[in-house]
């Protein structure tokens, strides 16, 4: 990108997490599978419109099959399971390159699935 003196401004870079909540999951599961279908498909279709921003992405295994390393104990402390219970659990992410916060909120004010996403940039 190119700023008014014609110097390339280097994109930024952000980390989309797509959280799922309890309630998502239960209208999802209530879902018959033409609407799952369907849903799964608007997601699609949001991918590819955002395909030029989208530098990597990845739908993560559920939370069931996480496992954990404590490491604020006299030595590691593997766990299966989340490192916390939670009504909220993180389903997947995206890494994208973009000018601004501004054009990432963009994209992600169209983003048809979990209903909430938070952005981190990358350092």
């Amino acid at each position: 990108m190119k700023g008014h003196d014609d110097k390339e401004i280097p994109d930024m870079k952000y980390v989309l997490m797509f959280i799922e909540t309890e309630e998502f999951n239960r209208k999802l599961e209530a879902m018959n599978e033409l609407e799952q279908g369907q849903a799964y498909d608007a997601v699609g279709r949001w991918f590819a419109e955002h395909a030029e921003k989208i530098t990597h992405h990845a739908h993560l295994a559920p939370v069931d099959t996480a496992t954990t390393v404590r490491l604020d104990g006299e030595g590691p402390m593997v766990t299966d399971g989340p490192f916390v219970e939670g009504k909220e659990v993180v389903s997947g992410f995206a890494e994208v390159e973009v000018a601004d916060l501004d054009e990432v909120l963009k994209m992600v004010g169209s983003w048809p699935a979990c209903p909430v996403v938070e952005i981190r940039p990358v350092s």
